[in-house]
């Protein structure tokens, strides 16, 4: 046939065009695995899940929700946080509380319904309305070097420093016993646990951990190797039905 030449496509494009678009996807699938399994792995290493069995510390964690905790060292911890701790005078088991006074801290409570440390009245906007005065008063306590007081956030029903008064320690926990600091709720997904910001005038609190930008190396982790995964086959896909267009265009000169 003079004055016509008819182009054929093969089926699995070669073009300078294609090859890119393949080497891109399996460089987004590489970038995808190292982040997925990097930010697995970081996170693996920083934290500890755990399941609270009671519920002395609702509304904040309910009994048998699961937390991610931080490992942290005891000397880290601040006022305000919320504590994995191990006191075999305790009990055996791990036990979650929130740390509301540190070494060489007054705490009492309460006057006008309110937790006092170093002659401040402490706003905690964590308590169930009405709770903080539940579990009546108790005399002013100073918490010697090294040591931490606890409380669980549901006053009346918290086996927590207060129950422990009368022992050698004045109901306080050496902060070696910390073994992690819980940075979020992930079951039910209630997410990261809201800064204790009544505590500021005490002094500083305590940095969030890196867990949202763990999660977010896995997720965009997820989403790339997904992505690139999904080229190839797509890639295919257009490039036949461009063939049966191509095919369809040629059949009818």
């Amino acid at each position: 046939m003079s004055g016509q030449s008819a182009t054929r496509t093969v089926p699995g494009d070669r073009s300078p065009g294609s090859r890119t678009g393949q080497r891109l996807s399996g460089l987004a699938v590489a970038l995808g695995l190292v982040m997925f399994l990097g930010g697995f792995v970081w996170g693996a290493v920083l934290y500890r899940p755990y399941t609270v069995p009671t519920p002395s510390m609702a509304p904040t964690i309910g009994a048998g929700d699961r937390v991610l905790a931080e490992r942290v060292d005891g000397g880290d911890v601040r006022r305000g946080d919320v504590i994995v701790f191990t006191d075999t005078t305790w009990s055996d088991l791990p036990m979650v509380k929130r740390v509301v006074a540190v070494g060489g801290d007054t705490v009492s409570c309460c006057r006008d319904g309110k937790l006092e440390v170093n002659g401040e009245e402490i706003d905690e906007p964590y308590l169930s309305e009405g709770k903080a005065a539940e579990f009546g008063a108790i005399p002013e306590v100073t918490v010697p070097k090294g040591r931490l007081f606890l409380l669980g956030d549901e006053r009346s029903g918290s086996l927590d420093s207060t129950a422990h008064l009368t022992d050698a320690a004045g109901g306080t926990v050496s902060r070696d016993a910390v073994r992690a600091r819980v940075d979020a709720v992930v079951w039910p997904m209630n997410g990261m646990l809201e800064a204790p910001t009544g505590f500021e005038r005490l002094g500083a609190l305590s940095s969030p951990g890196p867990l949202r930008t763990v999660a977010a190396l896995v997720i965009a982790g997820a989403v790339l190797i997904l992505g690139g995964a999904a080229y190839g086959p797509f890639a295919k896909r257009a490039g036949a039905s461009g063939n049966r267009a191509d095919a369809g265009t040629t059949g009818a000169r």
